[in-house]
């Protein structure tokens, strides 16, 4: 019996790019590229030929833009793509854009050896097409323009009464820029410290967290190591390196290092929720969002362990429902929550701490 490919279109203005593309995922038993196109015009008639179930698309092309053509796309024929873009700042940005137009990820392409650089990423580049193709792509909300509505006035959340010894804990992987865009956006100013692992490579990281900042009233950052942890503060982990937390004295602290990977991520989501549960115990809420795998899920079990409230996504509202539906299964979540009412529950929930303490 034959197994049903993955049927992939490669957009790519360079012949030697497209190329390499074909070559790799033809290379897999379960996907096959039924079509090439040097640029989105080209794309747009392939897409009505051939129905791929994924595409991967370049940025920069001719006739127009990757990006301007994605937000078409999505909006006239929504599809799981893969973006692929240049590791520059202005490619990190790029990237960003695609997944707050709805791309479910993005591949960096090599800045040398483009070949040998492009099929050593084989692993990499068929993991995530395998990905996207179980993936659940999101509608994404526009104004009246067709423009992506990403600095929305997101209602501001009631600021809970607590002490600052109170941490917010969140980690995601695929489909999770947007998500933990959607968790911090509504979050009051005074809100406790902030703790994200993002899977994300290294050059995109402080990227995200500007666009964040830009849109949220809690100020975020890219973490750096030693500095201490505040509220009104989110601090991201930065691509490459493992986020964690500690103690100098009575202070809460960031710790960033390059220790081997875990679950074979760096940053891993069970580095940062073990330390949380060494550290804070149930001082610190836990959230597990949208991704693939389980990284996250026995170190959110561990935070539950030791007191911490925890969350987890739901299966509707995930891009990609793996890590959370792994916590859900070994009962490492006390709430299951839809990524609208994320904030709202987090909030909730220290709401309650505090108006149990001023009883007592």
């Amino acid at each position: 019996m034959s197994v049903k490919k993955i049927k992939v279109l490669c957009v790519d203005d360079s012949a030697l790019i497209r190329s390499l593309m074909t070559e790799i995922i033809n290379s897999q038993p379960d996907m096959t590229v039924v079509a090439t196109a040097s640029d989105p015009l080209i794309a747009r008639d392939l897409v009505k030929l051939h129905n791929p179930d994924v595409m991967t698309l370049d940025v920069e092309m001719p006739r127009m833009d990757g990006l301007e053509f994605l937000e078409k796309l999505m909006r006239l024929r929504p599809m799981p793509v893969v973006m692929v873009s240049s590791l520059t700042e202005r490619g990190s940005e790029a990237a960003l854009r695609a997944l707050e137009l709805g791309a479910i990820d993005f591949v960096t392409k090599p800045r040398l050896g483009i070949r040998d650089g492009l099929l050593a990423y084989t692993d990499l580049i068929t993991s995530k097409i395998r990905v996207a193709a179980a993936a659940r792509v999101r509608p994404v909300k526009r104004a009246g323009t067709g423009s992506v509505i990403v600095a929305a006035d997101a209602p501001l959340l009631r600021s809970p009464l607590l002490s600052t010894e109170k941490l917010i804990i969140i980690g995601a992987s695929t489909g999770g820029t947007e998500a933990i865009r959607e968790v911090l956006q509504p979050l009051p100013p005074d809100s406790p410290g902030i703790m994200v692992t993002q899977h994300m490579p290294p050059g995109f990281t402080h990227s995200f967290a500007q666009r964040l900042n830009s849109l949220c009233r809690i100020a975020v950052s890219e973490a750096v190591h030693g500095e201490r942890i505040l509220p009104g503060h989110a601090y991201i982990a930065p691509g490459g390196f493992h986020l964690s937390l500690t103690r100098s004295g009575a202070n809460y602290v960031v710790q960033v290092d390059q220790a081997p990977p875990v679950n074979r991520h760096r940053p891993s989501i069970d580095v940062l929720f073990d330390s949380a549960a060494k550290h804070a115990g149930k001082n610190a809420i836990g959230v597990i969002l949208t991704g693939m795998g389980r990284d996250g899920a026995e170190g959110l079990l561990r935070m539950r362990q030791a007191g911490a409230h925890t969350l987890a996504q739901d299966e509707a509202s995930c891009v990609v429902f793996g890590m959370p539906r792994e916590a859900i299964a070994i009962g490492a979540a006390c709430e299951v929550a839809p990524l609208q009412e994320m904030s709202q529950r987090v909030m909730a929930y220290l709401r309650s701490l505090g108006e149990r303490a001023n009883r007592v």
